[in-house]
């Protein structure tokens, strides 16, 4: 059975760091593109980036260039999403998702097939 899991989320003050982790299991990690989804309190759901299979990847969100680092361990099932220099905008809960494709980070939500639970992120002083 495919499963994500992510951790990492808590309470960060303005400017400070956070990295979230997504270990997955019950499926072809290397085989499948994962992604880092975020929802604010009050808001739509928005994709933050995506990784593919070999480690590299597609920020859907333009707001955390230059902040928001991304990784992958094939290895451990794991991606990490490094997130520095943090906003009260960042607030949010975030999910991984991933989707059955070795290189093609799909350009919506819905074309991921599976979710995790999610992590939360607060930023405030």
């Amino acid at each position: 059975q495919l499963q994500l899991v992510e951790s990492g989320g808590g309470l960060v003050q303005p400017g400070g760091s956070l990295r979230l982790s997504c270990v997955a299991s019950g499926f072809e990690f290397e085989n499948h593109v994962i992604a880092w989804f975020r929802q604010a309190p009050g808001q739509g759901r928005e994709g933050v980036v995506c990784i593919t299979g070999t480690g590299s990847g597609r920020i859907y969100e333009d707001s955390v260039k230059g902040r928001f680092t991304f990784s992958r361990d094939n290895a451990k099932n794991t991606v990490y999403l490094q997130m520095n220099s943090l906003k009260s905008e960042d607030t949010a809960v975030y999910y991984c998702a991933a989707r059955a494709a070795r290189f093609y980070c799909p350009d919506h939500d819905y074309e991921y097939s599976s979710w995790g639970q999610g992590t939360a992120v607060t930023v405030s002083s």
